[in-house]
């Protein structure tokens, strides 16, 4: 990756993490039940049969509620494992969010190793997080590269979770960097083929 793109990159998560530690608790969820809401209003979440969800970080908007209603809907819940042993996350499908789940590498709640495998090419919508995005569907991450190389599996469309204080007018990508069909805020969703909100 270009040297200056890099220091971008830690410059805007800082800045990005300092903003999210602003949101108070109560602010947090009441917001990440708006983003779940606003969700099930989507053709898209209500056509796509097999879906990406993540166990999300306290920084993170908590989507959890979704799991219950994809369940409802007959949907199959996909999440992602981290694989020590190639150093890579693979998708694996999850029934129950309390049994299924379990505390794992970087301290996120990963399916456990009872949880089926689950080819990328059935999935039909990815849910991602981010320390970041742009409207036009750019995704700053943590770091590591882990979910870029995860949703380069991924044909699928991509939607981008975030609050507000997450969306930035530009953000520096490198190559591998994946974008985002969708992004997803309290109070917008963002289609980022045409950047227009709905």
């Amino acid at each position: 990756m270009n040297p200056d793109v890099s220091e971008l990159k830690k410059n805007l998560r800082a800045e990005l993490r300092a903003r999210i530690q602003l949101i108070s608790p109560e602010s947090r969820k009441a917001r990440s039940e708006m983003v779940c809401t606003r969700l099930l209003q989507q053709s898209i979440w209500r056509e796509s049969k097999a879906i990406l969800l993540y166990a999300p970080l306290p920084d993170e908007v908590d989507i959890r509620p979704l799991f219950r209603e994809a369940r409802i809907k007959g949907k199959t819940v996909i999440l992602p494992r981290f694989d020590t042993v190639t150093g890579c996350y693979t998708m694996c499908e999850v029934n129950d969010f309390e049994r299924d789940l379990v505390r794992a590498k970087f301290g996120i709640l990963e399916p456990a190793e009872h949880c089926p495998p689950f080819l990328s090419k059935h999935l039909d919508f990815a849910l991602v997080p981010g320390v970041g995005f742009n409207p036009l569907g750019a995704r700053l991450g943590r770091g590591r590269g882990f979910y870029d190389r995860l949703l380069a599996q991924v044909s699928g469309m991509k939607c981008g979770v975030a609050f507000n204080e997450q969306i930035l007018p530009h953000i520096p990508t490198a190559p591998h960097d994946v974008r985002m069909n969708f992004v997803l805020t309290p109070e917008r969703w963002l289609d980022a083929s045409s950047s227009e909100v709905a």
